[in-house]
């Protein structure tokens, strides 16, 4: 083996050991991991809602209500956990930041995974009933949605401004969804027998607006982490 080159000072030499995290940088590490986790929970609860509202099916409905909890689960840990981070020293300015922006991320994807919820129990109500018209509208729209909330936890796990800020662009698009069809949901001359499917309806596209908003906001928190700018 070749000796260590004696000319070479200790504060020449380059280091392999990897530089030892701090209290609050582990714990920050293990809040944004299971961040994820939940998101992950969330974007599967907006794939259930898809196969209970468009494909009619009720198990995937189901299921739904028992994810539900899950999520609420993470949502109150790690809140608690956000919140003893605040209570530990840190260096940087930046990594309060992350803090305060996961406090309102872990909101944000709370409120999705309620509403997805929410349009498996409309999907519930909508059963005994025939296909909408309009159904294969509501799914385009619906899957609009599945793809801003992937958009944004992809965007978080990589702490990609850039990325996160392109979320808003969607949203323009289901805004656009919404309005058409309220107004052809709205103004239907032809209903026979309950009006009942058309309000339910009425009410899934709003829980889908919503859920483009709040994927939207994750999206907007990212680049805020990053930058520290709010858009």
């Amino acid at each position: 083996m070749q000796d260590a080159d004696p000319w070479l000072t200790p504060s020449m030499a380059v280091s392999t050991t990897p530089p030892i995290r701090s209290e609050f940088e582990r714990q920050l590490l293990r809040v944004q991991r299971d961040l994820l986790r939940m998101g992950a929970l969330v974007e599967n609860s907006c794939v259930l809602a898809r196969e209970a509202l468009c494909d009619r099916n009720l198990e995937a409905a189901q299921r739904l209500r028992s994810q539900d909890k899950q999520v609420d689960r993470f949502y109150r840990q790690i809140e608690v956990d956000c919140m003893h981070l605040f209570t530990l020293p840190t260096s940087a300015d930046g990594d309060l930041r992350r803090v305060g922006a996961f406090i309102q991320m872990v909101r944000d994807l709370e409120r999705i995974g309620d509403y997805a919820k929410d349009l498996g129990d409309v999907a519930i109500k909508l059963f005994p009933y025939p296909v909408h018209p309009l159904m294969g509208r509501v799914q385009t729209m619906l899957d609009r949605c599945r793809s801003m909330v992937a958009m944004s936890l992809l965007a978080l796990s990589d702490l990609d401004a850039t990325a996160g800020l392109e979320i808003k662009q969607k949203d323009d698009a289901v805004d656009d969804d919404y309005d058409e069809l309220y107004d052809l949901l709205a103004h239907q001359t032809n209903l026979t027998g309950s009006v009942e499917p058309t309000v339910l309806l009425v009410l899934a596209i709003r829980y889908m607006e919503r859920i483009a908003d709040h994927a939207t906001n994750v999206g907007k928190r990212v680049a805020y982490i990053v930058t520290g700018e709010r858009t």
